[in-house]
């Protein structure tokens, strides 16, 4: 293949073409997009190793280039013209031979209505204070609904949004808010740094693109104490998972005292995977957990194993619902298949159950 045939931004501008979510380059392949959570190849040749270097580059600077080489990974963001902007990571496999996986990131930002997403959320983003977390797996749509979260306090108040993140995904216009997004290893030095300066730049909201250490969900815990509503990322696959999550980054007697913050700090978890939609698409299932007096007495008390059963009661108050109950709806209008939920859920034979099967 040469390079007059194709190049890496013809290969991007393939994935807006196919309505696609993701480009991937492995040497001894043909390109292949991902659509629809299934991966498919594009009609072009097979690439080898020197082909994708060339290609991928020609869009990172020499700075990155020198990233890549020490440390054999590289993340970034790219613009791409006539395409957009899309998420990049290199890394190396067998032989040395370079690799890249790339998302793409839409340059419109989604409001919540057009992510058909539960009116809860609207409520969330009005809060003063407090930590909400979003969670899932690479790939389940985290970032799309931070994002129009993010997006909802823009065009409804006036206030001043931080975004830190690895890298900066969605780029946000300043509608009614004022909105700075740091990229980490560009404006700062990593999570911890920017969240340390953070509270000297008169932030109101902070979002943090991934709760990576303990020392980031600590000091985000203490400025969600503080007066600021701190929005955030964690890879874990359900609500009572990541508070357990959160207060298994601690250790011995700190857990105590996590558990304490958390029962008062924590407004919600919003868990969520993207599944495939019938008969096209995809669509997210999302349990949502809004803490309480009830919840906070069980996350204080240390009693995790009860939240999940609280988190069924008086939904219509509170607005929680779990993921077993999303699927089971799901289902019965045809949204998406029994055989995709099964293979998604948290709990399966309860989702059996639930379908009398």
């Amino acid at each position: 293949m040469s390079e007059v045939e194709v190049n890496i931004g013809q290969l991007l501008r393939n994935v807006l073409k196919h309505g696609a979510s993701d480009l991937h380059l492995v040497s001894r392949s043909a390109p292949q997009i991902r659509k629809d959570g299934s991966l498919v190849p594009l009609n072009l040749p097979v690439l080898n190793g020197n082909q994708i270097e060339k290609m991928c580059y020609s869009i990172i600077s020499e700075k990155e280039k020198q990233v890549l080489e020490e440390e054999k990974e590289l993340d970034f963001a790219v613009e791409i013209p006539n395409a957009g902007r899309f998420r990049g990571n290199y890394y190396y496999t067998m032989n040395t031979e370079l690799a890249a996986a790339f998302r793409m990131i839409p340059t419109e930002i989604p409001s919540l209505d057009q992510l058909n997403a539960p009116s809860i959320l609207k409520e969330l983003v009005k809060k003063e204070k407090g930590l909400v977390v979003v969670t899932g797996p690479t790939g389940s749509g985290k970032s799309t609904t931070l994002s129009a979260m993010v997006n909802e306090i823009n065009i409804t108040e006036r206030k001043h949004i931080l975004t830190i993140e690895d890298p900066v995904e969605f780029v946000h216009d300043n509608k009614k808010c004022l909105i700075s997004q740091r990229s980490v290893g560009e404006d700062t030095l990593s999570f911890a740094a920017a969240l340390k300066h953070a509270l000297r730049q008169d932030p109101d909201i902070i979002l943090i693109g991934e709760m990576r250490t303990k020392e980031t969900i600590e000091i985000a815990l203490s400025a969600a104490e503080t007066g600021h509503l701190v929005m955030g990322t964690l890879h874990t696959s359900s609500a009572v998972g990541t508070i357990n999550r959160i207060v298994d980054t601690f250790e011995g007697e700190e857990q105590a005292q996590i558990r304490n913050i958390l029962s008062s700090s924590l407004n919600a978890v919003v868990a969520q995977v993207l599944l495939k939609r019938i008969p096209k698409g995809r669509i997210a299932i999302q349990e949502i957990l809004i803490n309480n007096p009830a919840i906070g007495n069980l996350i204080r008390e240390g009693k995790l194993h009860q939240v999940y059963s609280q988190m069924q009661l008086n939904q219509a108050k509170t607005g929680m619902q779990t993921q077993t109950q999303v699927m089971v709806e799901s289902i019965e209008k045809n949204l998406i298949s029994k055989e995709s939920a099964l293979a998604y859920s948290n709990n399966p034979q309860e989702l059996l159950n639930k379908l009398g099967s």
